[in-house]
């Protein structure tokens, strides 16, 4: 059924995108960095690392006991700011990089972009380049295209597999997780989450690929808003490539560039390698588009063709409005200035925070039912809550006492001494005990001190705590 002219249509039928393999400059980079990002992904949990108190591995998230390892450094849960700080700098580098690159991560570093280039490589391997593929799916079901279609979706379904498989293992001991999980000795959630993963990795950069850049990633949605005149974006250069009187194929006495010319035509010989190898399918001859995800494979594709045809590259390249307009490119903006800024001082604050955050942590609470007590020999008692944590892989032996308050008395109760196991916490109940002091009514502040060494190093927490007096100290 037709629409009519008052019919809006909400739906588009996705039209199947067989991209072109491609070689050039960029297509070197995007190979580089995923071999470096998968690498470090699937490589990362079986990465031993020397530790006292649990498992010799680098890289791990430990949720039941709420502990993260990165190498030498062991993230607590009192240390989420840290992630908090991880994510704003995240969010302003996307924007830095944005302003001044348009979707370059998208291009390059997205997880997303990631793997479906090794969805589509699988493909190409299996079925075969862009014309054996589209032949292949116009064709019918014969044995060939059978086979060609099961190899390749059970080559997909494997490194989804594995990709989920992998991200499990970050959440325990790799090693035995992996033999535990093909015996059926795993935890269920390792199960659910590795088939979580698999199913929604295949999907995603299997079936659903392009239409996940466009249709679901909401960064399509509001990068606009960060690119101005002076990006650097993927661009075709209109005024070269149509010339006066548009593009034209090679042709007898259009071959030449003198020709071509003379005859007012373009450099674009319309040849579509350009839109053959886009991963989302769009021409980027129509001008800068949502869908474009500055992957570059297209300036590889017509870098090539000038290539072989002996002519200039850079018919399509990186380049901000300004520049194809015969401009320059002003990229120290007050815009980009401040993200580069915020971003630095994200940067710093986290590294300062790693570098300077305490072996040892304590919160001191006042017990306030009742707020103190007044004993038979007329001294006052109150009582404090004192919750330490250990954030060493080493038994810590505390020393507790108190300044700031004269003659007054420390009881921990049938505590005889504080020993802090490896990454674990205590709570002590502090009792102190003190002669009222005439004239001087309220609260009086002191300080809290705990001690205690590691090695060569002294490790010194204190808590400013309030001692409640009684009247005006009478």
């Amino acid at each position: 059924m037709s629409a009519s002219k008052d019919q809006i249509i909400l739906f588009e039928e996705r039209i199947p995108i067989y991209p072109r393999s491609v070689k050039g400059r960029f297509r070197t980079i995007k190979w580089s960095i995923l071999i470096l990002a998968y690498g470090v992904y699937f490589i990362l949990p079986w990465v031993r690392w020397p530790r006292e108190s649990t498992v010799d591995q680098a890289v791990m998230f430990d949720i039941q006991d709420r502990i993260f390892y990165l190498f030498g450094m062991i993230v607590n849960p009192q240390d989420i700011f840290w992630l908090a700080a991880f994510l704003m700098i995240a969010a302003f580098l996307l924007f830095f990089v944005t302003a001044i690159a348009g979707r370059a991560f998208c291009g390059y570093f997205c997880f997303q972009t990631l793997w479906t280039d090794v969805y589509i490589l699988v493909e190409h391997l299996v079925q075969g380049e862009r014309p054996a593929r589209i032949r292949l799916d116009k064709g019918g079901w014969t044995s060939e295209k059978i086979l060609k279609k099961g190899a390749t979706h059970f080559l997909w379904l494997l490194v989804s597999f594995v990709t989920g498989l992998t991200f499990t293992l970050y959440w325990a001991d790799a090693y035995e997780l992996i033999g535990q999980f093909f015996t059926g000795a795993a935890p269920f959630p390792a199960y659910a989450t590795t088939l979580f993963l698999t199913l929604t990795t295949y999907v995603m950069a299997g079936l659903a690929r392009e239409q996940v850049c466009t249709y679901m990633c909401p960064y399509a949605r509001f990068q606009s808003i960060m690119f101005d005149n002076d990006t650097q974006i993927v661009a075709y250069d209109e005024k070269r490539g149509e010339g006066e009187s548009g593009r034209a194929k090679l042709a007898k006495g259009r071959k030449a560039a003198d020709e071509r010319h003379e005859a007012n035509l373009g450099d674009c010989i319309d040849c579509g390698f350009c839109v053959q190898v886009c991963p989302t399918g769009i021409d980027i001859r129509n001008g800068l588009q949502m869908s474009c995800i500055s992957c570059a494979l297209c300036i590889d594709a017509c870098d090539t063709v000038m290539d072989n045809l002996g002519w200039q590259r850079g018919l399509i390249r990186y380049a901000s409005e300004n520049e194809l307009e015969g401009g320059k490119s002003h990229l120290l903006k007050l815009k980009n200035i401040a993200y580069g800024l915020v971003l630095l001082a994200a940067v710093a604050g986290l590294v300062w925070s790693v570098a300077t955050h305490s072996l040892l942590s304590m919160a001191v609470t006042q017990v306030r039912n009742p707020l103190y007590v007044v004993l038979s020999d007329g001294r006052l008692q109150n009582s404090y809550d004192i919750k330490l944590n250990n954030k060493t892989e080493k038994t810590m032996r505390l020393t507790l006492h108190i300044e700031g308050l004269p003659g007054a008395v420390m009881d921990l109760g049938r505590l005889k001494k504080i020993e802090l196991a490896p990454l674990s916490s205590v709570n002590v109940y502090v009792r102190l005990k003190a002669q009222p002091i005439k004239g001087v009514s309220g609260q009086m502040p002191f300080m809290f001190i705990v001690q205690t060494s590691l090695g060569d190093q002294e490790i010194v927490q204190s808590k400013q705590a309030l001692f409640t007096m009684r009247g005006n100290g009478q």
